[in-house]
């Protein structure tokens, strides 16, 4: 066959091998190979399935997968080694796994090329547990993948002609859960939150398997999120087939919040119950049910973790909230003052936005480099440009909020909210537009499930992109959490694209919506204004103005074309002549 009809392409090998084989099978050949076998059925093969790979062959005691996707390869890698198997008396299997992303020749079935002989010579370089990777794995998963690989240098391997730079992904220590910190000493720490095995009630071991996959899902969805750890899989999962009591749980773990649920079958149908508690009470902070069939088993396993998910940061958020104001008001620690400026974060109005202002400027004098507080400051910055108010006290604003964003991009690199922020601060209040449209898609690729995010990601491309991804985005924040922290923004969303669209009553729902999310959120004042008086309902048009007027008295139609994003004029000017035709002040 000549080269030019071989399959050739970049693609993602994973290389495995289990540690001491052969001394495990002088030792007990009959005990290894069950164990062997029980492990590929258990765990080897249903992860490289549940990531999307392809097991090219089994040598022995070794395997070779392919796969499309560098972060499904890491992530099936990962899963594999948090893996354990408890089925004493099986010796244990203990893999090394080496990883490539190069150029892979496909023929016969088989796999060869540069992407598989440097993952092949990198696999016995992991230590037991382990992974080793290449340099373009690495690169190629910046942001992506929840895991901290340490720089190992350069290598030179046999057979290949050229020095490869590693990077080493080192299994956790084991610790015994009653040596964590107790709960009492992680109040000063950033929330955390451990997920537990779900409990299967159908008594079908397949869904033994299906619940397992469901909160491995979550827990890596969650580990994206910056704004609270996530216990390790290996450590949630000793609970499991346990009776516990979920504040001894959260004692033991040190943790602040658990997620625990339940599986349960009926003919066809399946049922997922998720619960968010508090550790410390046992209370219950949310609750929620999710029905399926098991024809669609994966559509639905990737449902729950998209709904789950998206919907754990705002609650943990909102409690942590109460949490400040409730137990330790006159905190001067850096992290409560960040979240005493939350309580004002979500308001939008002048006041509250200056208050948020001090507040996190104090946070920042403690934490200079901290880019979760820049980041803070940068939105409540944003706000009051895009809505007009002035700034006392700072000379130039815009330059202040520059400085602030490119300090927390520099501090903050893959943190999804900060990307976010950042991004729509440059669209909005800078105008730099191609560069904060490309941040915005960076965010909602480090986190889709992050549910500020995606409300970014329809903001950037109301202003900038395409008006039915807007839609799409909106709609999913408003799907993911219809009464969450910040539901007010989508809701105007929506409201403006249908504005631009000439659409005034479907605009004035949305509007009517938001409005019950947040009374005092100007926009969408300027929604209400605007589509009652395109509509000739002067009246109602006038009444909204004065609100408006009432939570922001020196706001004009110049100050409000000042602020808004202008690359696609078309998109804010239907607003601006609605509120002229209302009597709202030009300048």
């Amino acid at each position: 066959m000549s080269d030019d009809h071989v399959d050739r392409r970049l693609a993602a090998v994973l290389a495995a091998d289990v540690v001491g084989y052969s001394r495990m099978m002088a030792t007990d050949e009959t005990a290894t190979l069950a164990a062997l076998k029980h492990h590929r059925q258990s765990v080897f093969n249903p992860a490289v399935a549940g990531h999307n790979g392809r097991l090219v062959k089994l040598m022995g005691d070794g395997a070779l997968v392919q796969f499309d996707s560098v972060v499904d390869a890491v992530n099936c890698a990962l899963a594999l080694q948090n893996a354990r198997v408890s089925d004493a008396p099986l010796p244990e299997i203990v893999l090394r796994i080496g990883m490539n992303l190069g150029d892979v020749r496909f023929e016969d079935g088989d796999i060869y090329g540069d992407g598989v002989n440097v993952a092949a010579r990198l696999e016995p370089l992991a230590e037991p547990g382990g992974i080793c990777i290449s340099s373009i794995v690495k690169e190629s998963i910046v942001g992506r993948v929840n895991a901290l690989f340490e720089d190992s240098g350069e290598v030179q391997l046999k057979n290949i002609d050229r020095p490869i730079h590693i990077w080493k992904w080192r299994p956790p220590r084991p610790t015994a859960a009653k040596s964590a910190l107790p709960l009492e000493k992680v109040d000063s720490m950033r929330p955390s939150l451990a997920v537990l095995p779900f409990e299967n009630m159908s008594g079908d071991v397949e869904q033994e398997y299906f619940a397992d996959g469901v909160v491995e899902d979550m827990i890596t969805a969650l580990s994206r999120f910056r704004s609270f750890a996530v216990i390790a899989r290996n450590s949630s999962f000793v609970y499991k087939g346990r009776a516990t009591d979920v504040r001894q749980v959260a004692r033991e773990l040190g943790v602040r919040y658990v997620l625990e649920g339940s599986i349960r079958r009926a003919a066809t149908r399946l049922r997922i119950t998720a619960q968010l508690v508090e550790g410390a009470t046992g209370a219950h902070l949310w609750a929620e049910h999710y029905d399926g069939s098991t024809e669609d088993i994966f559509d639905f396993q990737d449902r729950i973790t998209e709904s789950v998910v998206a919907i754990v940061e705002p609650q943990i958020k909102s409690a942590e909230i109460a949490r400040s104001r409730r137990e330790r008001p006159e905190s001067i620690e850096a992290y409560d003052i960040y979240l005493q400026t939350m309580v004002n974060f979500y308001v939008d109005t002048p006041e509250r936005n200056q208050a948020g202002l001090t507040l996190i400027n104090q946070a920042i004098a403690l934490e200079p480099n901290n880019a979760t507080y820049l980041a803070t400051a940068v939105i409540l910055l944003m706000q009051r440009g895009t809505l007009g108010w002035k700034l006392s006290g700072v000379e130039d604003p815009q330059a202040l909020c520059r400085n602030y964003i490119e300090r927390a991009l520099s501090h903050g690199h893959g943190d999804a909210t900060v990307t976010g922020i950042c991004g729509n601060a440059l669209i909005q209040h800078l105008k730099e537009y191609d560069r904060g449209f490309e941040l915005v898609r960076n965010a909602v690729a480090f986190n889709p499930n992050n549910l500020d995010v995606v409300n970014f990601a329809g903001v950037a491309n109301l202003h900038c992109g395409s008006l039915d991804d807007a839609v799409t985005y909106f709609l999913r924040a408003e799907r993911l959490s219809p009464n969450g922290l910040g539901a007010h923004w989508n809701l105007t969303g929506l409201a403006h694209v249908e504005m631009v669209r000439g659409n005034y009553e479907e605009a004035l729902v949305w509007a009517r919506k938001s409005m019950a999310a947040n009374a005092e959120y100007a926009p969408c004042f300027w929604m209400l204004i605007a589509a009652n008086a395109r509509l000739g309902r002067m009246e109602e048009a006038r009444r909204h103005l004065a609100n408006l007027l009432a939570i922001s008295p020196e706001v004009t139609v110049a100050s409000i074309r000042a602020g808004q994003a202008a690359k696609i004029p078309g998109r804010i000017e239907p607003i601006l002549e609605g509120l002229l035709l209302a009597g709202m002040p030009d300048a």
